[in-house]
């Protein structure tokens, strides 16, 4: 998990490697700090020596500008590490997510891939950036912090390291119990994206039914989840507060103690304990960002076990070693194809089909829901592979094709019509991004898609709603027929996709297609006789 992560640090690991560089230096340049001021105090001010005063004060000057640079570059650094492998991630994470078949995506929900893309790696660059510096910068402080105590009283130094247990037990307990209370509330995250994602793509639906209510009670109810959730969790976090404070107090005052006898019995001088006061500051301030490091990299860890999860995802479908560049025809051949979508759940979908098309023919296939007329036309353009038997596009078994060569030459016009945002030649040219105007306008006439776009004030240059939700339902239909037809493809399959337009409509595109595509295999999936009964076969 973690050589998966780390992979995608790539162009940033010189910066990566810098934080900790300038993170050490800034920490050792802040400890000699209080040790140079017990010096002003012992060896300038209580002997009314300015001259130590002055010197040991440009050095003090000196030590924190160095301190304060050091402190800008990592942060600069960090920031500029954690920012990039964050983008990196997301990056890979987008283009494994591009390269998955049906079958992959049907194994992640939609909410789920959002969440990784999002929330999870926002956590694991919050993570990463804590690890590089405060990671860096907490142990080396504290043990800096230790060292230099000693150094100057190895008798005051047992009572930093009796609270250094005190404070290390109880962040323990602490870091036990909610541990598994962080990786279990991550969880719930999936729902409450979902939620969030079905009624906005829904809202229509929501509102004709007027389910506003039961939207909100089922957010509420999963927003709640995670609050009770995330309130437990905090609520034994909080105790970390209270005993710091406690150990601070607690050692400042056992130090100002035994600090004021030793004083007195001159085993111990001012300045020395004014810098134990500092150092006892810096350790237990160390601690304290150290248990907010253990809780950060406990959610970091349930997010890169999500994360590492998508990655590592290999696609169930891609192209042979030396894989064939053209698909020669239209033909399709079916033979004796039987598929099922998960093995040893349910009957097959399909079961010993035998069917042969030639090229430029047109195919009606009707039946009822469920019978697997939309699984029979995604084995051609190999968005699922068969579970036995072969398919054949052109001649050529479909698993010897490149794969976007074999989708070029297939264009599929599914039942959920999808437009993007954009202008309406901006989602024409999807089907190839090289059309001109003319092509994209001809395609439009084939589907019957200019009637209404001549009649728009910017035409062609109309904008396009996100999802189409500026349209109708049939002119969505017939943007989406003439976009799979700018790619003038060898085979044109056509998913129930005129079930939005009416049958005179209907009848003008099915001749439009036979007398200007006569040579494009046409699969046509319908729900209606009257969309199939001129074809070739049905």
């Amino acid at each position: 998990m973690i050589k998966i992560l780390a992979s995608n640090i790539k162009q940033y690991k010189m910066v990566t490697l810098m934080t900790p560089f300038f993170t050490a230096m800034e920490v050792f340049l802040e400890i000699l700090i209080p040790f140079v001021t017990s010096k002003i105090i012992d060896e300038g001010i209580q002997k009314n020596n300015m001259d130590a005063v002055v010197k040991f004060g440009a050095i003090m000057l000196m030590f924190a500008l160095m301190s304060l640079f050091s402190g800008i570059m990592a942060g600069r650094c960090s920031a500029r590490a954690a920012t990039g492998f964050a983008a990196n991630l997301r990056e890979s994470l987008f283009k494994n997510i591009q390269t998955f078949s049906f079958s992959n995506i049907d194994r992640f929900s939609t909410a789920g891939l959002v969440t990784r893309m999002t929330t999870d790696i926002t956590n694991i660059q919050n993570a990463f950036h804590m690890v590089i510096r405060i990671a860096v910068r907490a142990p080396l402080m504290l043990i800096s912090s230790i060292i230099m105590s000693m150094v100057i009283s190895v008798r005051l130094s047992m009572v930093f390291l009796v609270a250094l247990i005190v404070l290390g037990g109880t962040l323990f307990l602490i870091m036990r119990n909610t541990m598994p209370l962080f990786t279990a509330t991550f969880e719930k995250y999936d729902e409450l994206n979902r939620s969030v994602q079905e009624n906005v793509s829904a809202i229509r639906v929501v509102k004709s039914f007027v389910r506003e209510g039961h939207e909100r009670e089922k957010f509420e109810g999963a927003s709640g989840i995670l609050y009770k959730m995330f309130l437990k969790a905090e609520c034994i976090l909080a105790a970390n507060n209270p005993v710091m404070m406690i150990c601070i107090y607690g050692c400042i005052l056992s130090i100002s103690w035994f600090g004021a006898h030793f004083i007195v019995e001159g085993t111990l001088t001012t300045g020395n304990l004014t810098s134990l006061f500092s150092y006892v500051m810096s350790m237990l301030m160390s601690l304290m960002i150290l248990s907010m490091i253990f809780v950060m990299i406990t959610m970091s860890l349930a997010s890169a076990r999500r994360i590492s999860e998508a990655l590592l995802e290999q696609a169930d479908i891609v192209s042979p070693e030396d894989p064939i560049m053209q698909v020669k025809d239209g033909s399709i051949d079916f033979e004796h194809v039987n598929f099922v979508y998960t093995e040893g759940e349910g009957d097959a979908i399909l079961s010993d089909i035998d069917l042969h098309i030639k090229s430029g023919q047109t195919v009606g296939i009707i039946g009822g829901t469920g019978s697997g007329k939309s699984t029979l036309v995604n084995l051609i353009s190999r968005l699922y592979d068969v579970k036995s038997g072969s398919v054949l596009v052109g001649g050529t078994d479909v698993r010897k094709y490149d794969i976007q060569s074999l989708r070029a030459a297939v264009s599929v016009v599914l039942q959920k019509n999808i437009l993007f945002s954009g202008s309406i030649l901006d989602n024409l040219r999807w089907g190839n991004e090289n059309a001109s105007d003319e092509e994209c306008i001809y395609a439009c006439k084939l589907a019957c898609a200019d009637e209404f776009i001549e009649k728009l004030p910017d035409k062609y240059e109309s904008k396009i709603e996100q999802g189409g939700s500026n349209v109708s339902g049939g002119q969505r239909q017939r943007l989406c027929i003439a976009r799979a037809l700018v790619k003038q493809p060898k085979v044109l399959i056509l998913d129930d996709s005129t079930s939005a337009v009416d049958t005179a409509t209907d009848s003008r595109i099915r001749k439009a297609f036979a007398e200007n595509i006569p040579d494009t295999t046409k699969l046509i999936i319908s729900q209606r006789i009257s969309g199939i009964k001129d074809a070739d076969m049905i």
